[in-house]
């Protein structure tokens, strides 16, 4: 069953992204997610709150959503069920977002071992980044299906 959103400014086929207790996300939130094909796509609306005195995205809130959308990534694309944490994480921002703006995020998982995942993203605006990252996340805990493809809109 897909639940959409019911505010008109988010795009078709995203829904609100479903957290685990996590007051720091539900501050600088909401974010929202699809899936294409099996590919996660992370989906973030740019609103004054988020802004610099510049008029634009912050960067601060920039990494905040690189580094969810590596974290939810990983979990989706690589099929691993368990916490995971971040261990570094490295960004180029590219160009600066506006309010206002509907930003997409891609990932792609460039190698798995029994505890770490590397990866890179890409947030974009109306397909032109903004911002570049790559990480490596460490695996904690064992399998938990809170983590993962299903639970993230379920």
């Amino acid at each position: 069953m897909t639940i959409e959103t019911a505010d008109p400014s988010i795009p078709v086929g995203f829904r609100p992204v479903r957290f685990q207790s996590n007051p720091y996300l539900d501050l600088v939130g909401p974010l929202y997610g699809r899936l294409d094909g099996e590919d996660f796509v992370l989906g973030f609306r740019v609103e004054p709150r988020h802004c610099n005195p510049g008029g634009t995205c912050h960067g601060g809130m920039l990494m905040t959503l690189a580094d969810m959308l590596l974290l939810l990534g990983a979990n989706t694309q690589s099929g691993i069920r368990r916490y995971m944490t971040t261990v570094s994480l490295t960004h180029d921002f590219l160009a600066p977002p506006p309010a206002g703006s509907w930003l997409e995020g891609r990932v792609q998982i460039l190698r798995t071992t029994r505890s770490l995942v590397f990866a890179q993203g890409t947030l974009s605006l109306d397909g032109a980044p903004v911002l570049r990252s790559s990480g490596i996340l460490k695996q904690v805990g064992e399998e938990d299906p809170r983590f993962g493809r299903r639970s993230l809109f379920e």
